[in-house]
């Protein structure tokens, strides 16, 4: 069975995001662009929130070049295919373990070798997770670290998890926790638990919606509003009415 990807471009050049775009889904139909970004500042909101599979990136940008922005984004865990006009920073953008460094106008030979390379990684991965061996149990507490130590929440108390200011704030009924670690590190520690990504910068406890507004607004239990994204609507609303 062939194994599916989501992939995210990062480039400053609209011809040319949608020309990569045009190139993947003539020669890859496992591959779903889930986003592409402009601006980088987009970019790493986006990329903090909710990684991908592959990242295909430019190096030459305004305001933050490629490099730049990856600094940003220590533990993220997707495959990076560079894509730029420049061959100059070759060495910096291999100190990132990427997958390819291509140089534009795009090659589908050269496009190809970096992608094939790229899913046997991604593939090598998921391998991995699936053979390592579950816990006993699902914590039901945890751990925030922060620069005095961890605190340590149950996680039933949680009403809703935010992205803000490149770091994560944790709500629960009594106070709010903030963690240095991006949106998505916490992901995976809470959707056992009856949570649920309803936008890119919002995590909530279903069990702490009060009630859910037609114009896309969610009343939590502490009266705090929460947008839900246009593209995730109906999945969310056929999780929140089980």
């Amino acid at each position: 069975m062939t194994n599916n990807y989501s992939c995210i471009i990062v480039d400053d050049e609209q011809d040319a995001i949608e020309l990569l775009t045009s190139r993947l889904a003539y020669l890859y139909k496992n591959i779903t662009v889930t986003a592409t970004y402009s601006f980088w500042g987009d970019a790493l909101e986006a990329l903090r929130a909710q990684p991908c599979d592959l990242l295909f990136m430019d190096i030459s940008m305004p305001g933050k070049n490629g490099i730049d922005l990856l600094k940003l984004l220590p533990s993220l865990d997707s495959e990076i295919i560079f894509v730029t006009a420049h061959d100059n920073y070759a060495l910096d953008a291999f100190s990132f373990s990427a997958s390819g460094y291509i140089l534009k106008p795009i090659d589908d030979a050269q496009l190809s070798l970096a992608i094939n390379k790229a899913t046997a990684r991604i593939d090598n991965k998921r391998l991995a997770r699936q053979t390592s061996p579950a816990p006993a149990s699902i914590s039901d507490k945890i751990g925030i670290p922060n620069k005095h130590g961890i605190d340590y929440v149950k996680v039933s108390d949680i009403l809703y998890l935010e992205s803000t200011n490149k770091c994560t704030k944790i709500v629960t009924g009594k106070t709010e926790y903030i963690s240095s670690n991006y949106l998505g590190k916490f992901k995976p520690l809470v959707e056992p638990h009856s949570f649920f990504q309803v936008h890119r910068s919002y995590i909530v406890n279903l069990n702490s919606i009060l009630r859910y507004e037609t114009s896309g607004l969610l009343i939590m239990s502490n009266k705090q509003e929460i947008p839900v994204a246009r593209s995730i609507k109906s999945e969310f609303l056929e999780r929140f009415n089980k």
